[in-house]
């Protein structure tokens, strides 16, 4: 016999679970202690799904009958037992082949290999390093792309002047580095800052000013005026409170303001590159970024009028843009083709500013705009005009709250509050849900905060608007611009817009042309030198603070011609839909006495 097989098919001490084959000349093997670990090696480094078994002769051993058939069983931790396991048979015998020398190895069977690996088939290190393999493989296809995109950019001359002017730009921010920088397109997270919201000397100075929770708004008043605040109606409201939460942080937000979702951008970005190159390369805008209170960073356009000969240069137009609109292709052509000086900004969340668009947010944003325009454009807020498009109203009304001294506001397809409309696109059973929604997180209050502001207000209704009318866009009365406008001159004026004035200048805001409007306007035969004079010679005697008691000993027939001498001037209509493009022939200033 063979010294080497001898060596390795040794008898074993301990007493043979298996089944032996009959035939004297194979001998009785054993269960060996040693061989489940060659079973398992051979398992491990060959891991295909059946091993072969030989019965070459070997010296010293008898070949096994023709008749026996020797069956392989391969048990590991890749995969369970293949054939099902099952107990070796008489005329069957379990071994592994070592390979060409033809050495049979006898392997426990099925059954048995099966009993001491249990975990057969789940995880397990053969399982692991194929995975491991392909990790390693992705990450250093990773790592050869990004060497080949770094190798690409270092060779490349137009790309290395970029960065030595963006490194030196964060060192100095002078106005050439800024401008060298304004040539090129990139992502504007890199962007230095350009003004910080604390940056005004007045602002360290002063305790009242924001802070870094953010600037004051209007809160709403409670829905239950008489229930007392207690622990357990506190329990009661939570779920509520929970529900308008997920709602106004998921859905609701993005219904409001569509031009933060990621999608949307994406799809405008050629055309906002392109309204930011013309107002660039153009207009000569100047970029900036603008650091709020609450951490977002504003992107910011302007466009400098004041060197050329037109007076209107002198002024600044601050512009507010719609739900989805975007200061590259928003409302600031309208006043950059009349010839005033702009600022456009975008919402946060919108383009390269960054935050989510809530009315808080909304709020810091516009507050860093303005500081940014007083203190480091030099434009007193006497020479500032707020102009808003849609929802913007909400951003420029709260300017002109807080920052009383600007010198007008323009409000185009605006409203007065959000919850009609909300209603408008929400099922009636939601009505209590919406409600307090947009109460708690989405109160754009604007005629409330409107009628907080002193100066000049001019309102722009669009006569065929869809977006802002609660039935249809040809229901005009349904506008709520409309209501805006009476809910501002009722603060204001609120002796001459009792029910004789209300009610004329509802018949005013029914007409829904030019003809009708004149039609509406004779037959009252108002006499405007009439009233301006009652109007300047009650200023001069009580002061320019509103509300006025004008009108209050005066006949019914007076105060009607008061309320629509005061309407025409507070509004102008427009005979267009909700976006179309305002023509900057119908951008004025609005009227003041």
């Amino acid at each position: 016999m063979d010294p080497r097989a001898s060596q390795m098919l040794h008898k074993c001490d301990t007493p043979n679970p298996v089944p032996s084959l009959p035939s004297p000349s194979l001998p009785n093997w054993g269960s060996c202690p040693s061989l489940p670990y060659w079973s398992d090696l051979l398992s491990a480094t060959h891991p295909s799904p059946a091993l072969l078994v030989t019965a070459s002769p070997l010296q010293g051993l008898t070949t096994p009958p023709a008749r026996v058939r020797l069956r392989c069983y391969t048990c590991s931790f890749a995969k369970p037992c293949d054939p099902v396991p099952k107990e070796c048979q008489d005329d069957e015998a379990c071994g592994i082949s070592t390979g060409t020398s033809g050495y049979v190895l006898p392997a426990p069977c099925p059954g048995e290999a099966c009993r001491q690996h249990p975990g057969a088939g789940y995880l397990s290190l053969s399982k692991v390093v194929p995975f491991s393999h392909y990790a390693g493989t992705l990450l250093l296809l990773l790592a050869g792309i990004a060497c080949l995109r770094g190798i690409g950019r270092w060779t490349n001359p137009q790309y290395r002047q970029f960065i030595s002017i963006l490194e030196a730009t964060h060192r100095n921010h002078s106005a050439e580095n800024k401008r060298q920088l304004a040539n090129y397109n990139f992502d504007f997270r890199s962007w230095p800052v350009d003004f910080h919201w604390e940056e005004p000397s007045s602002r360290k100075e002063s305790r009242g000013g924001p802070s870094r929770r953010g600037v004051a708004l209007l809160r709403p008043e409670p829905l239950h005026r008489g229930t007392a605040d207690t622990f357990l109606n506190r329990v009661k409201k939570l779920p509520c409170q929970i529900t308008s939460y997920l709602v106004a942080h998921t859905l609701g937000r993005r219904m409001l303001y569509p031009g933060s979702v990621y999608l949307l951008q994406k799809a405008l970005m050629p055309v906002l590159l392109q309204g930011q190159a013309r107002l660039v390369e153009e207009c000569n805008g100047r970029r900036a970024k603008l650091l709020a209170c609450d951490g977002n960073e504003i992107d910011t356009m302007f466009v400098d009028r004041r060197g050329t000969a037109e007076p209107q240069g002198q002024k600044l137009v601050i512009c507010c843009e719609g739900n989805a609109g975007f200061y590259e292709v928003g409302c600031v052509s309208t006043p950059l083709e009349a010839g005033y000086s702009v600022l456009g900004w975008n919402h946060p969340g919108f383009a390269g500013s960054t935050g989510v668009p809530f009315p808080q947010n909304e709020a810091n944003a516009m507050d860093v705009v303005v500081q940014f325009a007083i203190h480091r454009l030099g434009f007193q807020p006497q020479d500032i005009v707020v102009y808003a498009w849609s929802i913007g109203g909400f951003t420029a009304t709260w300017a002109a709250m807080c920052y009383p001294d600007i010198s007008a506001v323009v409000l185009d397809a605006s409203f007065d509050d959000l919850v009609p409309l909300a209603l408008k696109v929400m099922p009636d059973s939601w009505r209590a849900l919406v409600t307090r929604t947009v109460r708690q997180h989405l109160n754009l209050n604007n005629a409330e905060q409107l009628c907080r502001y002193q100066g000049p207000v001019l309102l722009i209704r669009r006569t065929k608007d869809e977006i802002i009318t609660t039935t249809v866009p040809e229901d005009i009365m349904s506008n709520r611009g409309n209501d805006l406008l009476l809910k501002l001159l009722q603060f204001r004026y609120p002796r001459v817009m009792a029910e004789d004035g209300l009610r004329v200048v509802r018949q005013w805001l029914e007409a829904s042309s030019q003809l009708e409007e004149a039609s509406v306007y004779s037959r009252w035969e108002v006499e405007e030198d009439w009233c301006l004079s009652v109007l300047r010679s009650y200023q001069a005697e009580h002061g320019p603070d509103f509300p006025w008691s004008v009108g209050e000993d005066m006949e019914a027939e007076g105060r009607q011609q008061l309320a629509l001498f005061l309407a025409r001037k507070h509004l102008h209509n427009f005979e267009a839909t909700h976006c179309t493009p305002l023509p900057a022939q119908h951008f004025q200033m609005p009227w003041h006495l």
